[in-house]
């Protein structure tokens, strides 16, 4: 089945819904946007860089003149960012908020909030959005949409350590992290009746996140990745499925195959257990009361 195909089949229009995202410039959040303005949505561009926003802004406008679509810089590194940023989204008609965003082989430092920037950027900026964001996204029976990783699956979380900030290995500092969003979330919307939760995934793809290797490696490997592992185009569309597809606690949406090839399919996460989701939801409140410049 080819893309447009499926998209007919398994989408519907979006029409007078509005949608925030997150790192919208990057390779996957492009594919994304690209794919909301076609179904109609109009769009906010969450995005650090505030050029590239305002280039795919004019890029999606020249396509899809009747989008309205805002831009807002914002640094998930910053506490102050963030929460400027949200304080203007309050007051706007948001009928999705999709977490795109990510941060993988980065130069790590530790954030004013405490926390190391890895874990900020991927997991406490974009969960303190979606609290702040609960009481609007309720009034319009909205959605929260994140986008997870198989990386999640690298390591447990730690208690005593919930950011990794003493661990050196990329996969296990992003993990992690991602580990915190995934099932911090599940938790919290467990009991939810007005807003719907979903997590999606790419699989493997290749956009900035993987360009991390050093040069002459990745040199090597690029083109072998293009080939192996789906395009963002295509792995765009587990995300896309989350926004018309109802997923229960733990459920997740991504490729079909080994969580690497093919088109969406919900399935059961069974990475985390029971205890591991108390624990880490407990420690996912602490850190929010924390995260606040009050």
């Amino acid at each position: 089945m080819n893309i447009k195909k499926w998209i007919e089949k398994n989408t519907s229009s979006l029409f007078g819904k509005t949608v925030a995202v997150t790192g919208s410039t990057g390779g996957l959040g492009r594919e994304i946007c690209k794919y909301l303005a076609f179904l109609g949505a109009d769009l906010i561009l969450l995005d650090r860089n505030p050029e590239k926003a305002a280039a795919l802004k004019q890029e999606l406008n020249k396509e899809y003149p009747k989008t309205d679509i805002l831009t807002f810089t914002v640094n998930l590194e910053s506490e102050e960012s963030v929460i400027s940023v949200c304080e203007k989204l309050e007051n706007l008609p948001i009928d999705f908020f999709l977490h795109n965003a990510g941060a993988y082989s980065i130069p790590r430092h530790k954030c004013k909030t405490g926390f190391d920037n890895v874990f900020q950027i991927n997991f406490a900026s974009p969960c303190y959005i979606i609290n702040r964001l609960l009481p609007t996204l309720r009034e319009r029976k909205g959605k929260v949409i994140v986008v997870g990783s198989i990386a999640h699956n690298y390591s447990k979380s730690d208690a005593y350590e919930p950011d990794f900030a003493s661990k050196k290995k990329a996969s296990l500092v992003y993990g992690n992290a991602k580990r915190y969003l995934m099932f911090s979330l599940f938790s919290l919307f467990k009991n939810e009746t007005e807003v719907s939760l979903a997590v999606a995934h790419p699989g493997i793809t290749f956009t900035n996140i993987t360009a991390h290797y050093p040069k002459l490696i990745f040199a090597l490997i690029k083109h072998p990745m293009k080939i192996i592992f789906m395009k963002p185009k295509s792995a765009a569309l587990s995300i896309i499925s989350a926004f018309f597809t109802d997923c229960r606690y733990c459920e997740w949406i991504g490729p079909r195959y080994f969580n690497i090839w093919g088109r969406p399919k919900k399935q059961k996460l069974k990475t985390c257990g029971e205890e591991e989701i108390q624990q880490i939801s407990l420690s996912a409140e602490n850190i929010l009361r924390q995260y606040t410049l009050e």
